[in-house]
């Protein structure tokens, strides 16, 4: 599938005004995704809410993480009965698993929401960490994608 490729400056731009109206870092993820398919889908972004501030506020696993992974299974998962998990879902989540680890979860020591926010989770300041944690994610997914034959 072609994807429409947007600049990092309109990225950037889209994802301030998602965060301005209050989308969580999940739901900025899944967006960005969406526009670049030229679709609006408000139940799946509705339904990525809860994986946002460590899946609901817990601090737990990043949502940018868990906001990834639904992602490639956006694309490469089952959602019907006629239809079959892609035998790719599996090494683009572990492909993904092994970079947000290295380059989020070394730079943070740990992948945990709490670990990379720390007290700032839930609050107008964690933007820019958070930020700047979706557009790298962003840019990774894209090229996993792309590298697994899903866009191009």
């Amino acid at each position: 599938m072609t994807v429409k490729q947007k600049s990092a400056d309109e990225i950037v731009n889209r994802m301030i005004q998602l965060a301005e109206n209050n989308y969580n870092c999940s739901q900025i993820l899944m967006t960005l995704a969406l526009d670049q398919e030229g679709r609006d889908i408000p139940d799946l972004i509705r339904a990525m809410s809860g994986l946002g501030d460590g899946c609901g506020f817990f601090k737990e696993t990043c949502g940018v993480m868990t906001g990834a992974a639904c992602l490639f299974a956006w694309y490469a998962g089952k959602g019907a009965d006629s239809e079959e998990e892609s035998a790719k879902l599996l090494p683009m989540l572990q492909d993904f698993d092994d970079w947000f680890r290295h380059e989020i979860g070394d730079k943070y020591n740990g992948t945990r929401c709490q670990d990379i926010a720390g007290d700032l989770v839930g609050t107008p300041e964690v933007k820019q960490i958070c930020g700047a944690i979706i557009f790298q994610t962003f840019g990774k997914v894209n090229e996993i994608l792309a590298s697994y034959g899903f866009i191009k």
